[in-house]
């Protein structure tokens, strides 16, 4: 079994660095293997809908977003962290997860899926919420924790002083390494819920 973890962080050992080692430390005594991937100081380019990806596979632009779909596609849970600008996940990160969950067609139905915001104080609730929807559109269960999924610090290292943002990262990775667990026992026994014919409607004017 397996995590993925997305660091949207353009600051290599900041304060999404310190929330996501804290999860990574209780993966690792569930026996649950992880790769991280920090995506925040990339050069990654939005969408441009040119829909090229539902023919070739893939995204049209050949960068870190065609690199990580297979892991995407071979993990069973997705971590996507981020600092928190303007009550926003970061710019960068945005782009990478637009062209990821669009670009890539495998099925994502039943892998789980944890959202995590990083901020000196405010806009947190409200970048947990944008992040958990790229989860919920694709068939992803979410997992919770003992308060939403947030942790705060300014200057860097400062997060380690958030006993409550830390320990309830601690708890996120817990119960979503039982939901893996979990999923994949349910998966064995009974297979994975029956699909339906995608119905597509939309609303003019």
């Amino acid at each position: 079994m397996k995590v993925l973890l997305i660091n949207g962080s353009p600051r290599l050992d900041g304060n999404t660095t310190l929330a996501l080692k804290e999860m990574i430390e209780v993966f690792k005594s569930e026996g649950i293997d992880t790769e991280t991937i920090q995506i925040g100081q990339k050069d990654i380019r939005g969408c441009i809908a040119c829909t090229k990806c539902f023919t070739e596979g893939k995204c049209v632009f050949n960068d870190l977003v065609n690199e990580v779909a297979p892991i995407f596609k071979d993990c069973d849970g997705l971590v996507v962290a981020s600092p928190v600008y303007y009550a926003q996940a970061n710019a960068t990160l945005v782009a990478f997860l637009q062209r990821l969950f669009y670009s890539s067609r495998f099925d994502k139905s039943m892998k789980v899926g944890a959202s995590v915001a990083v901020a000196r104080r405010g806009g947190c609730s409200s970048t947990f919420d944008e992040l958990n929807k790229y989860f919920t559109i694709s068939g992803m269960p979410v997992v919770s924790s003992q308060y939403w999924n947030s942790v705060h610090g300014r200057a860097q290292g400062e997060a380690v002083e958030d006993g409550e943002g830390l320990q309830t990262m601690r708890v996120l990775a817990r119960n979503m390494s039982f939901l893996i667990k979990s999923i994949a026992l349910g998966k064995e026994k009974f297979g994975l819920p029956e699909k339906e014919p995608r119905v597509y409607t939309n609303f003019v004017k």
